[in-house]
């Protein structure tokens, strides 16, 4: 069969700068909607490639590099290998061990599958020349992974600046997002236009969570620092204490369909840092409406802490009490292949997995280019929260 890419996906390094001014987001009733990709196919097929660039690489076998470079099981890409998938230059590679060389180009040719269903409208509340904020609906992957390659919020961004002109060169764009929301998890997402604003943004993103690892003075507080982040979220049992600051590490273990680790409370792990606030008490229906300030910025975060305070999130179909996952992580992964070579699906939960409640309600930054404020405030989206 014959693959016709749709899709091409680039290894990328990502550089850091700096930033300055404030622009407060909330999510806003008047917000207008990205359109619906109308040409969304049936099937999807995709390539992958990877571009051998430089010295450490020089060297190295199609083998070593994709599995280096990749989620899959060894046996998984051997079996690609096989299947003619993968080309070096074009041309089929037939021996997993032949050498690579500098400014070679290798390509992996992934069998067509049909995507599964995900919501993809997205309000934008907010946009100028270099940035973007947008509500992500619960159930929408933030960047293509697994089986969702166009239905993401990179696709449909990507797709939004295209089509609105030519208001800045190809040299100066670089629509992409500046952080990550889980999938399952709704709200604002803050996005870059230009390259520049991606630099400056990605430095101000960075400077928080390391503020926490160094621990230096934290203010925390919507008025406060160049940045803040609030979230809103629906967690199980009764939180007694009207504020509560968690400064629980985050760390990784291994368990089966999370091929890098899943995050996890761990001492051992990375400093994390929230403030919760208690909005309201449900005793009928034991449960608390909490507002939650992230200082750093760890995967699943505030989903870890509150479960390891002893109030995981309501619905939470992966965390427990302790910030633990529900299954017991097994000692060795199974690293036995499905059909097209990847991984099996997982019989246990795993994090892109929805039904909790969390939304993304308020962010505050400093604006990275302009020295303008730039104020938007709605709290109505977190009503079916707190009634």
């Amino acid at each position: 069969m014959r693959i016709q890419p749709l899709v091409l996906l680039r290894l990328c390094l990502v550089s850091l700068g700096r930033t300055s001014t404030t622009v407060l987001l909330t999510v806003i009733l008047s917000a207008h909607l990205i359109p619906v990709l109308l040409s969304l196919s049936e099937l999807v097929y995709t390539l992958v490639s990877l571009n051998v660039q430089n010295t450490s690489e020089d060297g190295l076998t199609p083998e070593a590099l994709i599995v280096h470079q990749s989620s899959a099981p060894l046996l998984g890409w051997l079996q690609r290998i096989e299947n003619g998938q993968i080309t070096v230059n074009g041309t089929i590679v037939a021996d997993p061990k032949s050498v690579l060389r500098s400014g070679t180009e290798l390509v992996y040719h992934r069998l067509p599958w049909k995507e599964p269903y995900a919501p993809h409208l997205l309000e934008v509340l907010f946009e100028d020349d270099h940035l973007i904020a947008l509500n992500k609906p619960s159930g929408l992957q933030v960047l293509p992974g697994g089986l969702f390659q166009q239905r993401t919020v990179l696709t449909q961004l990507q797709w939004h600046i295209k089509n609105q002109g030519p208001t800045l060169t190809d040299r100066e764009l670089c629509p992409v997002p500046v952080h990550r929301l889980g999938r399952g998890t709704s709200g604002i997402l803050l996005c870059a236009k230009t390259k520049l604003a991606k630099t400056r943004l990605a430095a101000l993103f960075a400077d928080k969570t390391a503020a926490v690892a160094s621990n230096r003075k934290i203010n925390m507080g919507v008025n406060h620092g160049k940045m803040s982040k609030i979230y809103r979220a629906l967690a199980c049992g009764i939180i007694n204490e009207d504020e509560v600051v968690i400064e629980q590490p985050i760390g990784t273990l291994k368990y089966t369909g999370v091929a890098k680790g899943l995050y996890v409370a761990s001492t051992s792990g990375k400093p994390a840092l929230s403030k919760v606030r208690v909005l309201k008490r449900d005793v009928q229906n034991n449960h608390t409406v909490v507002q939650v300030e992230i200082q750093s910025g760890r995967p699943h975060q505030i989903r870890i802490h509150l479960s390891f305070i002893g109030h995981p999130l309501i619905g939470d179909p992966l965390y427990i009490i302790g910030g633990k996952p529900k299954c017991a992580a097994p000692e060795t992964i199974d690293e036995t292949c499905a059909e097209d070579g990847g991984y099996h699906r997982p019989a246990n939960p795993v994090p892109g997995d929805c039904g909790y409640y969390l939304h993304a309600h308020q962010l505050v930054l400093c604006h990275p280019i302009t020295d303008e404020a730039c104020v938007k405030d709605n709290s109505t989206i977190t009503t079916r929260l707190l009634t």
